[in-house]
């Protein structure tokens, strides 16, 4: 052990005396960043740039290069890696509607990550020579899998059912991320995103290293694609992250029309691509416990399909068959320059000087404004919220105390977090009796030991973190009932990272709130929409369906009869939907120039109380006439617009060309609508036929 510590030391003064000397062409932050890399490439050797094609890249002292792990995670902010803010989850994020607060969300993360990094080099941590997990600025997020069946349990992690939603949050979460300061440009970065998980990726999750997700190129070029195309082709992304799954018959990370014919040279993407964690081992290994792909006959031979082809850099531990291949010939050195090259060009361009001071823009994004506007609306009988200060209330429910449900999935130590109940407590008087009470809340629905990844849970209901029923629990509907019989009002707050299937009873409460998983400050943001000082509410980035029985096959990726884009059954509650406590109307829509115009009309205020800050959100839906689209109707644009009392509000939504294509059978490309077919906008508050004004533009 003692000699363990003294070589350590040793290692770490050596790199510490040429971190500080400087003596490197690629150490010189004045030149270009290609410039570098190529400098610094022909430093290593062969084994030295092997290493670095494995997640934990180990220290290389006579460059003063740092061990470096690529593995962090930063979901909804900095994940695994002690105290960190802890945001709404993604779901809960699609559900703002508000690229703008998302972007900032993820531009603070970026901030707290780079402070956290820099001052555990300052300190000289064993980082410096041991590669950590969790401690880097590469980061695993987002991800944008298509949420296509709400009983996948990683679902809370992405950004709804809509590839467009999908695509520009993803996208706030890229830019918000990678250029966070004022003075970012496309030189340096602040951190680096990965797109995950290419592709077609969506459960179920007890299967997911053996599962072949067979699609048809319409299903491919329609829905499970388009937000990754999309990105890449709006974005600088550093990273893409091929899934688990396979695809076609083929497993992801090895899949030559995926990795090469798509991502490479029609997408043109010429960023990392890196391996789920291990997943290559799905390839090759034989496993009694885990079902596995089985497609090659050794670690060797699969390294030599992934490395051989496009993946760069492996999340796993499998440098060995990585050498093994390249000694058998089956990877040129050529090859291994082409992929270290991607790293370092990425490694670099996050290790420039930290930046620590935050932007007063950002300021202005705070933890408990973001989960207001994530919370959603359901239902509001007779105006019943918002509740006066001082109201009575009695709160009972799963989640009325749970301090670790807000928090979710992936995430970080919030220095605080708030529970329902104790954000309540800050307005309304509680009390133990709801014979006392003037309202009577129920804080039901799940929680992310129910519903995430690959969970070790097998009980009526859910199994390995997926769901196998929607409906809610049976024992919480029964005490629901018992609780209408007491003749006070009832509110229903559902927690859950998926949507859930209420009962005809259970609709009776007089009001009903999607809360998700809405991060630290859940309790306190509740409290302040329930209290009127908010009327930001959310929307539904998913559907909400009646039952089990509307769902199609968990295992068929078929689209058919999934999602608001497909459906021709009535849901429970349509994609795109949410109530505000004030009323508004459009007027004066239109299509000119390739924007959608019009101006929000407040036009009605709940009686009981004066608002606060107010905003509400208009969607654009790109729907053919007379069923001549596939989908029957897809959304184009979005945009949060704050209204203020009894006032109005022009508002101008931008119409990607990208968005107004179909998929071409004849080609198998996604093509310009046709001339001559009759397609219509519609313009409304949510994606319901009745809820929308249609405006023909051909």
């Amino acid at each position: 052990m003692k000699r363990f510590v003294l070589s350590t030391l040793t290692l770490l003064a050596t790199l510490l005396t040429v971190l500080q000397a400087q003596t490197f062409p690629f150490q010189d932050t004045t030149l270009g960043v290609d410039e570098r890399v190529e400098d610094l490439l022909s430093r290593l050797t062969l084994d030295e740039k092997l290493s670095m094609m494995e997640h934990r890249n180990p220290a290389i002292p006579s460059l003063g290069l740092p061990a470096y792990s690529w593995w962090n995670e930063a979901l909804h902010g900095v994940g695994r890696n002690g105290l960190a803010t802890v945001w709404p989850m993604p779901i809960a994020l699609a559900a703002s509607f508000d690229e703008e607060m998302v972007r900032r969300v993820f531009a603070l993360t970026a901030y707290e990550a780079r402070i956290k990094h820099f001052e555990a080099l300052d300190t000289g941590s064993a980082m410096l020579t041991e590669p950590t997990d969790y401690t880097g600025l590469t980061f695993f997020t987002p991800n944008i899998n298509i949420f296509r069946d709400p009983r996948w349990g990683r679902g809370m992690e992405t950004y709804g059912e809509d590839p467009f939603l999908t695509a520009r949050m993803g996208l706030a979460c890229v830019n918000g991320l990678q250029h966070n300061y004022p003075e970012a440009d496309n030189a340096h970065l602040s951190a680096a995103a990965c797109l995950k998980h290419l592709a077609v990726h969506s459960g179920p999750e007890g299967l997911r290293h053996e599962f072949d997700a067979q699609v048809s190129p319409r299903d491919l070029w329609t829905t499970y694609l388009p937000a990754f195309e999309y990105i890449i082709k709006h974005s600088d992304v550093q990273q893409v992250m091929c899934g688990y799954n396979r695809l076609n018959g083929e497993p992801c990370c090895t899949n030559e029309h995926l990795l090469v014919d798509i991502l490479r040279n029609k997408w043109h993407y010429d960023g990392l691509l890196v391996t789920d964690c291990w997943a290559l081992n799905d390839c090759w290994e034989r496993d009694t416990v885990i079902p596995r792909h089985k497609t090659h006959a050794s670690a060797a031979l699969t390294a030599a399909d992934a490395f051989g082809s496009e993946v760069d850099l492996e999340c796993g531990s499998g440098l060995d068959a990585l050498r093994t291949a390249v000694d058998s010939g089956y990877i040129s050195e050529e090859k291994v320059n082409e992929h270290v090259r991607r790293i370092l060009r990425t490694r670099l361009r996050v290790m420039e000087e930290p930046y620590h001071k935050v932007p007063h823009i950002l300021e202005e994004c705070s933890t408990v404004k973001m989960a207001a506007e994530t919370l959603v609306l359901l239902k509001n009988n007779k105006d019943l919220l918002p509740l006066m200060d001082g109201t009575k209330i009695y709160l009972t429910g799963p989640n009325a105390t749970d301090t670790l449900m807000p928090l979710g999935n992936y995430n970080g130590t919030p220095a605080h977090t708030v529970s329902i109940r104790e954000g309540l407590s800050t307005r309304f008087t509680l009390v133990d009796n709801p014979k006392k009470a003037d309202v009577v809340i129920y804080a039901g629905g799940l929680n992310p030991q129910l519903e995430g990844e690959e969970l070790p849970v097998d009980m009526p209901g859910f199994y390995k973190g997926d769901r196998t029923r929607i409906e809610l629990p049976d024992e919480q509907c029964r005490e629901i009932r018992q609780l209408q019989r007491k003749h006070r009002p009832v509110v229903l707050l559902l927690c859950s990272g998926s949507a859930i299937a209420l009962d005809k009873q259970t609709l009776k409460c007089d009001a009903i709130i999607q809360c998700w998983y809405g991060g630290q400050d859940m309790g306190i943001a509740l409290a302040a929409a329930m209290g009127g000082l908010f009327d930001n509410f959310g929307r539904l980035p998913v559907t909400f369906y009646k039952s089990t029985a509307q769902l199609p096959p968990f295992e068929d990726y078929n689209m058919t009869e999934r999602t608001y884009r497909y459906m021709t059954e009535e849901p429970l509650y349509p994609f795109g939907y949410g109530l505000d406590y004030a009323r508004y109307r459009l007027e004066n829509v239109r299509y000119e120039g390739g924007k959608v115009l019009g101006t929000v009309k407040m036009v009605e205020l709940p009686a009981k109380k004066p608002l606060g800050y107010s905003s509400t959100v208009v969607e654009v839906y790109l729907k053919g006439k007379d069923g001549c689209l596939e989908p029957r109707k897809q959304l184009v644009g979005f945009k949060r617009v704050p209204v203020a009392e009894g006032a109005s509000q022009p508002f101008e939504i931008d119409i990607d060309p990208y968005w107004l294509r179909i998929f071409d059978e004849a080609t198998q490309k996604m093509v310009p609508i046709p001339a001559g077919s009759p397609t219509v906008l519609q313009v409304g508050f949510s994606s319901a036929d009745k809820d929308l004004n249609e405006i023909i533009i051909r």
